[in-house]
């Protein structure tokens, strides 16, 4: 799986996370780089506003938001918390 990254993600990725978050981050994009629907990740599609997204988690309350751009290509969008990418 190849994956992109949005300025938007970019900029959410050094402005809202720490370091030890970061790398929390870097991590799981490898892991979801090998196998997109490992159990741990929680792969899921998404509604409302994001709706034609997928989300992963990171562990925690952390939530990375990407959309496919082909079967082999992720797009990640956004990264935070639940209330850092729900909030209305």
């Amino acid at each position: 799986m190849k994956v992109r990254f949005s300025p938007d993600f970019d900029k959410q990725f050094s402005i809202r996370l720490n370091k030890r978050e970061q790398i929390k981050v870097i991590d799981t994009i490898e892991l979801f780089q090998d196998d997109p629907f490992r159990k741990d990740l929680r792969n899921h599609p998404l509604n409302g506003k994001w709706l034609g997204h997928r989300s992963i988690s990171i562990g925690g309350d952390l939530r990375l938001h990407f959309k496919m751009l082909d079967e082999d290509i992720a797009y990640f969008v956004a990264v935070g918390s639940h209330y850092q990418l729900y909030r209305q």
